[in-house]
């Protein structure tokens, strides 16, 4: 009977160990779902629109429409347009916005496009090190003199994908009215 006491003991206290340490799934791991179980691929939420015009026009109103808006373009090719804006929303934040645009033709003779466009947030946090070094001078003997810094720099904190709604929604409307603009100066 002691020795069985001792080996549920023994067992109880394996127990407690693993769930403490994370052995053992709790309630609230089960609740939580992974990140690609909230993709819904519901047509509602598309990072796409159609446009009367083709490929060149409307990768070119996507580059318009970046620069109006102060976007700096490192890629402006045939069918795709990438762009980054800085922000400093606060003293120590800074957020990125960059712009991956995607211009692919459509119909029988290539004469509408639909831009697929996503836009990246990130966002960094500075975080300051501070370092310390001494001086000594040997003429006058060993006299150290301590003397510190610190470095600054910026730490990537977030990054996500801005998600569909009323962001894309403003962009698209700017790219239409940049491709009626485009097409009314022929």
């Amino acid at each position: 009977m002691h020795r069985l006491c001792s080996l549920t003991l023994s067992a109880f206290l394996l127990l407690t160990l693993l769930a403490g340490c994370g052995g053992l799934p709790s309630r609230s791991d089960k609740s939580q779902k992974s990140v690609y179980q909230g993709e819904s691929f519901a047509a509602e939420e598309t990072f796409s629109r159609l446009f009367d015009a083709n490929v060149d026009d409307t990768c070119e109103a996507a580059r318009r429409a970046l620069l109006s808006q102060g976007y700096v373009i490192s890629k402006a090719e045939s069918g795709v347009v990438r762009g980054a804006k800085h922000f400093q929303p606060a003293g120590e934040v800074h957020v990125e916005i960059a712009f991956n645009v995607v211009c692919v033709g459509d119909g029988p003779k290539q004469q509408i496009a639909t831009a697929y466009v996503s836009a990246q947030q990130d966002r960094y946090a500075l975080k300051k090190s501070n370092q310390a070094a001494s001086l000594g001078v040997s003429a006058l003997g060993s006299i150290s003199v301590p003397l510190s810094s610190s470095d600054d720099s910026l730490v990537k904190v977030a990054s996500e994908t801005i998600p569909a709604g009323e962001f894309y929604d403003r962009f698209f409307t700017l790219m239409q009215r940049m491709v009626r603009e485009n097409t009314a100066q022929r």
